[in-house]
């Protein structure tokens, strides 16, 4: 049997949270939805301003010393991450939940079950296989198992925003007409909101929001497609994420500090590092807007 992953929001909290992150996709303006790998991460991002979380699978499979790639992290492992990231903040938070983590769309709908018990208010779901040989699922059954993750989100006493993903681009299928064919069947299956990673150009963005009527999330950080939230706003995208891509400027610098180490046997990376005593305090948690300390009244 299941069980839920400790630990779990106040029902009212998390209500709240879903609200918030079912009016931000309202409004008329993109926003970005950060992704944090862990809950020092959540924190740090939390206190610089941004207005959701959503996690990253690539990220938290980087941290435990793994390649990213279909269930090489299981379902535990992800929500258990996922529910320490919702601990971590006071923000709405969806998840990244790859292809669901089961064969059938009952298992899909039990995913997103546990996904709202960890303290989530959104989450995705993609058509992938994780199969190289045939790595994108018939659309039939693509759209059985976004109906199952809709139907098990509306069963919740809140708002529990679905993401469905067309995964074209992404598995290097260049193949738009099939990818906007796909999003718009998601978006008849009930998904909340849609999206198709790995769009190459700024013609392809545009022609998938004017397809759906659905918000649209693109994902962002790659030179490939160097657009603005302003021009991604202009071409109709609603919800912009960067994915594993914070995770990999990260990891980046780490792996400049190490050879700068090892190369030159210098130390001048640290010129870049936040001070000690600024990470302990964005480390500290922070209160909600509007709740004052006793101290501030």
């Amino acid at each position: 049997m299941n069980q839920p992953v400790a630990p779990t929001l106040d029902p009212g909290d998390q209500h709240a949270r879903a609200i918030a992150f079912r009016r931000l996709h309202e409004r008329t303006e993109p926003f970005v939805v950060a992704n944090p790998w862990d809950a020092g991460t959540a924190r740090l991002l939390t206190g610089l301003g941004f207005s959701a979380l959503a996690t990253t699978g690539a990220g938290l499979a980087y941290s435990l010393g793994l390649p990213d790639g279909a269930n090489r992290v299981g379902r535990r492992e992800i929500l258990a991450n996922a529910a320490e990231i919702v601990a971590a903040t006071h923000l709405p938070v969806s998840a990244d939940l790859e292809s669901g983590f089961g064969d059938s769309p009952r298992d899909v709908a039990e995913t997103f079950r546990l996904a709202a018990a960890a303290g989530l208010v959104g989450a995705s779901i993609e058509d992938s296989t994780g199969r190289a040989d045939d790595p994108v699922r018939p659309l039939d059954e693509a759209v059985e198992r976004v109906a199952a993750a809709v139907a098990a989100a509306r069963e919740l006493g809140f708002p529990f925003t679905v993401t469905a993903r067309a995964e074209n681009f992404f598995q290097g299928r260049s193949d738009l007409p099939d990818t906007i064919r796909r999003l718009q069947a998601y978006e008849a299956a009930g998904a909340d909101v849609l999206y198709a990673p790995g769009l190459p150009d700024a013609d392809s963005v545009r022609a998938v929001c004017a397809a759906v009527r659905r918000p649209v999330n693109v994902l962002m950080g790659s030179p490939a497609l160097p657009l603005s939230v302003a021009e991604l706003g202009g071409l109709g995208v609603r919800r912009i994420s960067v994915g594993s891509a914070m995770a990999r400027t990260a990891l980046g610098s780490l792996v400049r500090a190490a050879e700068e180490i090892r190369t030159d046997g210098t130390f001048g990376f640290g010129a870049e590092a936040i001070p000690y005593p600024e990470v302990n305090a964005m480390m500290t948690p922070a209160r909600p807007p509007g709740q004052e300390s006793d101290s501030a009244r």
